[in-house]
């Protein structure tokens, strides 16, 4: 039975729905069986309401840019539809999930978000792996190596694909290289009402990888390290393993 998560994050006009603050981003990255699939979804929405000079601070989405964007209840649809039945992974859930609870209500759906899908908080899990430790986004992109160094502004589709391999890394999976897409789908996703990727194809030649072989020296080293163990313990199963292969 396949296992499919969506890793989500969103983009807002300032930190509260109940003061009449809205979504005017939201970007979704799906996961099946651990693995990155390439399909996304991706909205920029019109707010109907100014954004706080804070916000644009962080994300840099600017009031004239979503003006022509489509409103929460024109893509509500097609959002349930991606979530409907996943397990979502959300950086810090309460934030993101009060404001889809919000605008799920002005839609007049009675329903929350936990109604259609299961949800999980990262900051939660990172919380109890790294207790007393920096856990924001960029705090585990160091931490587990991921490079996030074209993250200039917050944004929900480039968010969601750190978050996702951050939650691989962190729930000790295995990373699926290439996983941010590509210039050419970057710019769809920025342009899109919503998007349904393709897979993206991996491109060895972007990733420097050097293979270095050990010397003489350390391979005859090596061997005089294992002949030792082998007088010490009576058996090297390394040493075996080796004459068998030789």
């Amino acid at each position: 039975m396949s296992v499919r998560q969506i890793v989500l994050d969103t983009e807002t006009t300032g930190l509260d729905p109940n003061q009449g603050h809205r979504i005017i981003e939201i970007g979704c990255v799906e996961l099946v069986n651990r693995r990155v699939t390439g399909e996304f979804f991706h909205h920029y929405l019109n707010p109907d309401r100014e954004i706080d000079a804070g916000a644009m601070a962080v994300h840099g989405i600017k009031n004239e840019f979503v003006a022509d964007k489509p409103r929460f209840p024109e893509v509500v649809e097609s959002f349930l539809a991606c979530v409907q039945n996943a397990e979502l992974i959300i950086h810090n859930a309460a934030f993101d999930v009060g404001f889809l609870n919000k605008e799920l209500s002005l839609c007049k759906l009675p329903q929350p978000l936990s109604h259609y899908c299961q949800i999980t908080d990262t900051l939660v899990l990172a919380r109890g792996k790294h207790p007393g430790q920096k856990n924001n986004l960029d705090a585990l992109c160091k931490r587990y190596h991921i490079n996030n160094k074209h993250r200039d502004w917050h944004g929900a589709l480039l968010d969601a694909q750190l978050l996702a391999e951050v939650y691989l890394a962190m729930t000790g999976g295995q990373l699926s290289l290439g996983l941010t897409l590509d210039d050419q789908a970057q710019s769809t996703a920025s342009n899109s009402s919503n998007s349904l990727l393709g897979h993206q194809s991996l491109k060895l030649a972007q990733y420097d990888i050097k293979i270095i072989s050990a010397g003489v020296d350390e391979l005859e080293q090596h061997q005089q390290r294992l002949l030792q163990l082998h007088k010490k313990s009576g058996k090297c199963l390394w040493l075996h393993a080796k004459e068998a292969v030789t």
